[in-house]
């Protein structure tokens, strides 16, 4: 299939657990709900209008960027190594609850417009009941209409629907410069955890699938430098340890 490209070869991944572990592991301090959740009839009128725009074609397939890869959140039939034009993955949800916080905010990666992107495209398992797996799909995602694209995979494209982010969605703000980005990630930090960490599991499991996303492999080796410069709290501990050790000698009778 002339659409879909091999991944270009990738260095080693410079961060690593024992970087993130630098950072406290969270925090008690939470941002506002920023979002109530909508009426279950807008999941429902969601749901029928892509199970219309379908028609006949009957598979619902998703384009999964990230965690979708490896946690589908729904039933899956089959997967596909896939890539779509006019998106790519981009840290532009603002995150001042879960990984991050109102005094150290983060950034969430979705889909944004520009670009192009490889991924896997799934195909629901929606059993006897469409409407209804959609839906739980559906409640699982930010509150904004999926978009639908053609995604391009070695069997053929297919019409796909994928989850991204619209400017006028109250967290969105556009990605900032690298430098800025990989600042706000090497330092945020929420209440379940770190922003460093969810850059983590992302790159090492789209690794896993065979996904090689240039600008995110640049950005954890930016993120990783800056948590170099960190202390290790390890290292810390032990030569707390040793120096205590040290003095107890020093002081011993005899000595």
């Amino acid at each position: 299939m002339s659409g879909l490209k091999h991944p270009p070869i990738v260095p080693p991944l410079r961060l690593t657990r024992t970087l993130v572990d630098r950072l406290p592991p969270r925090v008690d301090e939470r941002g506002p709900v920023m979002l109530e959740d909508p009426p279950l009839e807008f999941y429902h009128r969601t749901a029928a209008g892509i199970l219309e725009r379908l028609g006949t074609q009957g598979a619902v397939w998703v384009f999964a960027a990230g965690s979708l890869i490896w946690n589908p959140r729904m039933e899956v039939a089959e997967r596909r190594a896939a890539q779509v034009t006019g998106w790519r993955r981009a840290f532009c949800l603002t995150d001042r609850r879960f990984r991050g916080c109102p005094s150290t905010p983060g950034l969430m990666m979705s889909l944004d417009r520009g670009g192009a992107c490889s991924g896997v495209v799934l195909r629901m398992d929606t059993g006897d009941n469409p409407l209804a797996a959609l839906v739980s799909l559906l409640q699982k995602e930010p509150p904004v209409p999926p978009e639908h694209v053609t995604a391009e995979t070695e069997a053929g494209p297919v019409e796909a629907i994928l989850f991204a982010a619209d400017p006028r969605f109250p967290l969105y703000r556009p990605e900032p410069a690298m430098e800025e980005l990989a600042d706000m990630l090497a330092s945020a930090v929420g209440h379940i955890g770190t922003m460093a960490e969810y850059l983590l599991n992302t790159v090492t499991e789209l690794e896993r699938a065979g996904v090689h996303d240039l600008h995110l492999w640049r950005l954890q080796e930016m993120v990783a430098e800056r948590l170099e410069r960190l202390s290790d709290p390890v290292a810390t501990a032990r030569g707390a340890v040793y120096e205590c050790h040290a003095a107890d000698r020093s002081t011993s009778p005899g000595e």
